[in-house]
């Protein structure tokens, strides 16, 4: 603690020049007699540092005295601010850590970067969240944490997606990963390396057990590992569908994963009806028209595609007949939900 603070105050000398002792001694949270007597340990080390009293006084360093602590360039430095705003210390609890870290940096960079590094701050904002991503549940990553950094093994209760039981599983954490505001436990469990949600952990309890990890594995190429096994995963259900052009750029957006490819679009083709089909015609044979344009999507299941339901009359499937059948058996469903002669249906009120 007390070297840390002289390590403050000597940058705090160093960017203002003679700084009362009162304020000093409000900065560190200390008392005025505490900052003299670490001003007499700067001095006995060997730091020109000295005091002076009355109206005007203070504490200062000698003329010309300087140490640089970090030996900075200015794109250095601009890196270090901007990557103050990504937003995942947060979740670590240390984001005032990071701003005590980022002073004394600041503190520290030579006169003519300190500009440059204070506007990256201001300039560039990151945000890691997706748009339409909605609120996120509270993750604790307390026990998390702790796991990675004091390589002890962890026994988590975990819920997988589509399940409502738990499992209880022991793991040998390699470290935590955020992807796009989504926290994950990078481990092994029983030798194999594994991906869990931190939303999902219901529990974590450390282990007296030391962490065992394979020979040579780290987290960066564990990840990667595990990043290529969910993106690579084979798709069984390719689909064809066509889009109004109008809402192409929303489709790709919220639709992104699943797109095999680029939109295709095109002036010609039509064939005097828009591009409709009798319910047998394919994505080769349906044409686009001018305000139509055809996307093909790759799904694990036939059932996923009622996800395209959302886009409503904007968005028509076209192959194959199976996701045809799939997408007018969800239509069917949500017109009985909302028909008005549906037997128990509330009687709307006038108000």
């Amino acid at each position: 603690m007390k070297a840390d603070r002289l390590l403050s105050i000597l940058l705090l000398l160093q960017t203002r020049g003679r700084v009362p002792a009162g304020e000093l001694a409000e900065r560190l949270e200390v008392s005025t007699r505490t900052v003299y007597r670490d001003i007499e340990s700067l001095s006995a080390s060997g730091v020109p540092v000295y005091a002076e009293r009355g109206r005007h006084g203070g504490i200062a360093l000698l003329p010309g005295f300087r140490t640089d602590v970090t030996g900075l360039t200015t794109d250095e430095a601009r890196a270090l601010f901007i990557l103050a705003a990504q937003g995942a210390h947060t979740a670590l609890g240390l984001d005032e850590a990071l701003g005590s870290a980022l002073r004394k940096v600041m503190a520290a960079l030579p006169a003519p970067h300190r500009p440059a590094a204070e506007l990256a701050g201001r300039r560039i904002l990151v945000d890691p969240d997706k748009w339409l991503s909605g609120p996120r549940p509270a993750v604790d990553l307390g026990e998390l944490h702790t796991a990675v950094f004091t390589d002890r093994r962890l026994r988590i209760r975990y819920r997988h997606s589509g399940e409502t039981r738990l499992r209880t599983y022991t793991v040998d954490p390699y470290g935590l990963v955020a992807k796009a505001g989504t926290w994950y436990l990078v481990a092994d469990r029983r030798g194999r390396p594994q991906l869990f949600r931190a939303d999902r952990v219901a529990s974590a309890a450390l282990t007296d057990a030391p962490v065992r990890r394979r020979a040579g594995a780290e987290l960066a190429g564990v990840w990667q590992q595990l990043r290529r096994q969910v993106e690579e995963r084979p798709a069984q259900v390719r689909v064809v569908a066509r889009i109004r052009r109008d809402r192409l750029d929303l489709a790709v957006r919220i639709l992104g994963p699943a797109l095999a490819g680029p939109p295709r679009t095109g002036d010609g083709g039509d064939s005097g009806n828009g591009g409709a089909t009798d319910g047998t015609g394919t994505g080769a044979e349906a044409g686009t028209g001018s305000d139509w344009a055809v996307i093909e999507l790759a799904y694990p299941v036939i059932g996923a595609v009622r996800q395209l339901l959302q886009f409503g009359d904007s968005l028509e499937v076209l192959d194959p007949p199976e996701a045809r059948r799939v997408m007018a058996e969800g239509a069917a469903a949500l017109t009985a939900v909302y028909a008005d002669d549906r037997p128990g249906h509330p009687e709307p009120t006038s108000g």
